[in-house]
């Protein structure tokens, strides 16, 4: 599995990730929710005009981004909250990839840094690490997940 992908699933399948939206749940498995199965077949129905009117940008993006709505910050924040480092997730790349406990050596960041497309010096690790939370901020908001827009910049 890619390192972006090892974030994603941290993310994604965290309990609280569930607990928030509950979205994901019931986009795919409308059945148990069975009062409230009439939201979520209006929910998908508004959005596939959208996705069609920008079919031609990733379409496979489009369609996956509106079903699972994962509240990244409130998942990240329960995850420090039970860990005993103080860790700067919100601005440090290393300290996110430790919070959701994942390897964040250098060589592992610049592993990350080549599967984001990250154009820059790798050598230059400062403005790297910068760059690669930033991208994976903003990846991880067009793959579903709710991001406030100071973690993306």
């Amino acid at each position: 599995m890619s390192i972006f992908g090892s974030i994603m699933s941290k993310i994604f399948s965290h309990p609280a990730a569930a607990a928030q939206p509950g979205a994901q749940a019931s986009a795919q498995q409308p059945t148990p929710a069975s009062g409230a199965a009439p939201s979520p077949q209006s929910a998908p129905a508004a959005p596939p005009p959208a996705a069609t009117a920008q079919d031609n940008a990733t379409p496979q993006t489009q369609t996956a981004a509106p079903q699972p709505v994962v509240d990244v910050e409130a998942v990240l924040a329960a995850l420090a909250s039970n860990n005993p480092q103080k860790l700067d997730w919100r601005h440090s790349i290393v300290d996110l990839l430790k919070l959701l406990d994942l390897d964040s050596s250098f060589a592992a960041r610049k592993e990350l840094s080549h599967e984001l497309q990250y154009t820059g010096d790798t050598g230059d690790s400062a403005a790297m690490n910068i760059w690669l939370h930033r991208q994976v901020m903003t990846k991880l908001a067009e793959n579903g997940g709710k991001v406030p827009d100071d973690l993306k910049h």
